[in-house]
């Protein structure tokens, strides 16, 4: 394929738009198919998640079973080689180091005043769902960097949902990550369906209260739908990246690094952001190439990014890319950069920030120890990565002696009678 270079002061603000709104603009498309799906499963239960199976993956009766079972756990340790057990298990405990430094007081106290104590005591949400998706290949990385978190914070009950292949079987990596994280309770479910029975529940899987994971448009769109109906968490959408690249970058490891996220699919986003003519025209030679020799469906994925929602820029200079960056806010974002720290320093807006060519988007979706599941669609302005905090509420604490108690007499009913509250101040002035 051909890769276009293009220079964003020629770009007309119509095209800015669509690079800026990616695929957020076919998760709006798809919305009223989703709604269909979830009165479905909200009406039918197990009925239409078996029959979502056999319409979407061709899943026969005989094979369509929900639960996994005790030897499916099994059979899946067995069907993997040492090699990927152990690259497992590798990843699992720097992800856990990385996460049990979020683990929070239990519960704190301030003075605000004599005898004034206030504070917050945090405790592990109940049950969580967690989406691992499966269509576009297979993810036990989604998996773990999900669950360890949520184990951490010590949730009391914690489901997965992962779409079967065509044998009715679940990806044998998931449920490997799954036992070596104490995970037992997983259905065979995928797209907008799952989070719909997460949601509300079937015969065969009780609702939750929170659903965490990164899906395709359709379980964006479902959480979308569902967010005023149980807590969904940050938005993790289609994947996407940017690169922010100045003329000390190396071109074939530019080309190397924004290829990754690409291949997740076609409506993934990826754009390279350079002050450099030169450097842009290398890669994208360089580009072409790599994409000519993956093999499908990645070809086809990388493809369609590069034709839709990725590209390589040309900026006037790096405050330029930095500022481009910061408006699109992406779920990934590398510093090619002669002096990665300062470009740091100009950068607001990303889920995950990389510094050097050292360290690929790969690396750091697999095995560092900072959790993968990032916002996407531009959410990066306001949310995190997941973290143990995604798994925790904060209650406050109150508490105030006798000599508390008379300085808020002195000022709270004022307040109250000020904003016309009797019972406000009467909690005061009746006291006995």
């Amino acid at each position: 394929m051909k890769i276009q270079v293009k220079e964003w002061k020629n770009i007309p603000n119509d095209e800015r738009n669509k690079i800026f709104k990616r695929s957020e603009q076919n998760i709006e498309d798809v919305i009223e198919v989703v709604n269909e799906i979830i009165n479905h499963v909200k009406t039918n239960g197990d009925k239409a998640l078996l029959h979502y199976n056999e319409k979407f993956i061709g899943l026969p009766a005989y094979k369509n079973r929900i639960k996994v079972t005790k030897e499916e756990f099994e059979y899946s340790e067995k069907q993997l080689s040492t090699e990927v057990k152990e690259a497992i298990k590798f990843s699992i405990s720097n992800i856990k180091k990385f996460h049990e430094a979020q683990i929070p007081e239990e519960m704190n106290l301030m003075e605000t005043s004599p005898g004034i104590f206030a504070g917050e005591r945090a405790t592990p949400i109940e049950s969580v769902g967690l989406y691992v998706p499966g269509g576009r290949g297979t993810f036990p990385s989604m998996l773990y960097m999900l669950a360890v978190p949520a184990v951490i914070a010590g949730v009391k009950r914690i489901c997965v949902t992962t779409p079967p292949n065509d044998e009715g079987k679940a990806d044998s990596g998931v449920l490997y990550a799954c036992s070596l994280c104490g995970i037992t309770e997983v259905y065979k479910t995928g797209g907008a369906q799952a989070i719909a029975a997460l949601t509300f529940g079937t015969e065969s899987i009780n609702p939750v209260v929170k659903i965490l994971g990164p899906g395709s448009m359709y379980v964006t769109a479902a959480k979308r739908v569902l967010y005023s109906v149980v807590d969904v968490g940050l938005p993790a959408g289609p994947s996407e990246s940017a690169l922010i690249a100045d003329s000390f970058a190396d071109p074939h490891n530019m080309a190397l690094d924004i290829l990754v996220e690409a291949e997740h699919g076609s409506d993934s986003s990826a754009l390279l952001l350079t002050d450099s003519m030169e450097k842009a025209l290398e890669t994208a030679k360089i580009m072409e190439k790599m994409i000519d020799d993956l093999p499908e469906p990645r070809k086809t994925f990388v493809t369609d990014v590069f034709n839709g929602y990725g590209g390589i820029i040309v900026t006037e200079d790096i405050n330029e890319a930095c500022s481009i960056s910061n408006e699109f806010a992406p779920e990934h974002l590398s510093l090619h950069t002669k002096d990665p720290w300062d470009t740091l320093s100009k950068i607001t807006n990303a889920g995950e920030i990389i510094l050097g060519d050292s360290t690929p988007f790969s690396a750091v979706n697999y095995s560092v120890g900072p959790n993968a599941v990032l916002p996407t669609g531009g959410k990066a302005k306001t949310y995190s990565a997941v973290g143990v905090r995604d798994f925790i509420k904060y209650s406050s604490i109150i508490y105030s002696t006798k000599k508390g108690y008379e300085t808020l007499n002195k000022h709270v009913p004022v307040l109250a009678d000020y904003e016309g509250f009797t019972t406000h101040g009467n909690a005061f002035k009746l006291r006995k």
